[in-house]
């Protein structure tokens, strides 16, 4: 799953205003799908910003052993790490008239 900017958050933690009424539908294009919104940002928003680092069996085991994959790949280096899974960390932004503080 792609991270980067993440949810609004509003009211509740998870503000449910990334797709709705008047905006964009969800993209059905790979690496847009994920994504959580579709509104243009303006000042007063907050939103989260949440890069991660996984590392996915599901994806790795075939890719180490894929050569257009693997040649990106240290299968060594890798490895110890396959049953860890990953984490992500969620930060905060408030959007400004300048841009975000």
């Amino acid at each position: 799953m792609p991270h980067g900017l993440g949810h609004l958050i509003g009211i509740a933690a998870h503000d449910v205003g990334g797709y709705g009424e008047g905006l964009s539908q969800r993209s059905l294009r790979l690496g847009y799908k994920s994504m959580r919104t579709a509104q243009q940002l303006e000042a007063g928003m907050v939103i989260t910003v949440e890069p991660g680092c996984y590392f996915s069996p599901v994806l790795l085991l075939p890719a180490f052993e894929d050569p257009a994959h693997s040649k990106f790949l240290v299968k060594e280096a890798l490895a110890p790490f396959i049953t860890l899974g990953g984490v992500r960390i969620e930060g905060s932004v408030v959007i400004t008239e300048s841009g975000s503080a």
